[in-house]
């Protein structure tokens, strides 16, 4: 994707915290919110914002708080799901359009869902890939469940102590980092024991995936070694107090119409009882309009830098029908 093709902004979303947003396509066509994961940015989604633009849709694609060239507040209570959607509620006003369509992956699908959940009508459609959507379970929180399901060295657990990821974490190489992170294609739940770290949990080798290029390594690599993965580690740390804070939706339902992506190979697709949720009427209960579920054979986690072509075709097929 060519870098003249991208424009650059900065938006104000809260007071004291600009996003980083980058755009593709005509400002006057139909808005896209593309929203990134961990450990990810904006520029997980060149591919897609490429092929929008060239189909007349305005490509969004903005930088998360904590990560990239957005705004970091050094508090980890700043980073709650109120907070998030917050800045989404305040991205869309500012791009002028009543409503736009929304396409997440990884955390940015947690947060595309609950953007769905508190403000239905700023969302035409959904698009989302790899994280499936779960009411909130007023019985025990986020963090009682891994802990019941996977005991206390799955990864999530291992991020909640603020310093010690980031400690392995500045360990290793930015540039080996991110090629053992892309590469990762374990499909069992990450489960650090106490004599191994988090990298060699996992079963990445470190070397390169095919799918990416070395400079988009490098993009990575350069935008992270200036700020760390505090931010990003902050949006796990704050899981259980998102359940405090969302009280008045449980059990509430996701309204929007809605497409569902994800990879067989995908390590959320394959923990213990998700695949019976999502094709044995669990998922469809919670999301009435779910059109369609799509598994992508042979494809990991992150499936929009794997799969381009074939998921911004799947992007601009489904939000299309919203535009006749």
């Amino acid at each position: 994707m060519a870098v003249a093709a991208v424009r650059h902004r900065e938006v104000e979303v809260a007071i004291g915290v600009r996003l980083h947003v980058a755009e593709s396509g005509p400002e006057e066509g139909p808005a896209v919110l593309l929203v990134h994961g961990f450990p990810e940015l904006w520029y997980s989604w060149r591919h897609q914002m490429a092929a929008l633009a060239a189909r007349g849709f305005r490509a969004v694609a903005p930088d998360l708080r904590g990560y990239g060239d957005s705004d970091a507040p050094p508090d980890a209570r700043s980073y709650t799901i109120l907070h998030l959607v917050g800045d989404l509620v305040a991205l869309i006003a500012d791009l002028g359009q009543p409503q736009v369509f929304v396409a997440g992956h990884d955390w940015g699908a947690v947060v595309a869902w609950q953007l769905c959940l508190f403000r239905p009508d700023l969302v035409r459609a959904l698009v989302n890939l790899s994280i499936e959507y779960h009411p909130r379970n007023p019985a025990r929180s986020p963090l009682q469940t891994i802990r019941a399901v996977c005991g206390d060295g799955h990864y999530i657990c291992f991020f909640q102590k603020p310093g010690l990821a980031e400690a392995e974490f500045s360990r290793y190489d930015m540039k080996c980092l991110f090629k053992k992170n892309f590469g990762i294609r374990k499909t069992t739940p990450i489960i650090i024991s106490q004599d191994k770290t988090f990298f060699e949990s996992v079963d990445s080798d470190g070397t390169c995936p095919v799918w990416l290029a070395e400079e988009d390594i490098s993009y990575y690599a350069d935008k992270f070694e200036k700020t760390g993965f505090t931010g990003g580690f902050n949006y796990y740390r704050c899981i259980d107090l998102n359940w405090e804070l969302t009280t008045p939706w449980t059990g509430a339902p996701i309204k929007v119409p809605t497409k569902f992506i994800v990879g067989d190979l995908d390590l959320t697709y394959n923990t213990p009882g998700v695949k019976d949720y999502i094709h044995n009427g669990g998922f469809k209960a919670n999301v009435p309009n779910l059109e369609d579920v799509v598994v992508m054979e042979g494809v990991g986690h992150f499936i929009n830098q794997e799969k381009p072509n074939e998921v911004s075709d799947h992007i601009w097929g489904f939000f299309s029908k919203f535009l006749i």
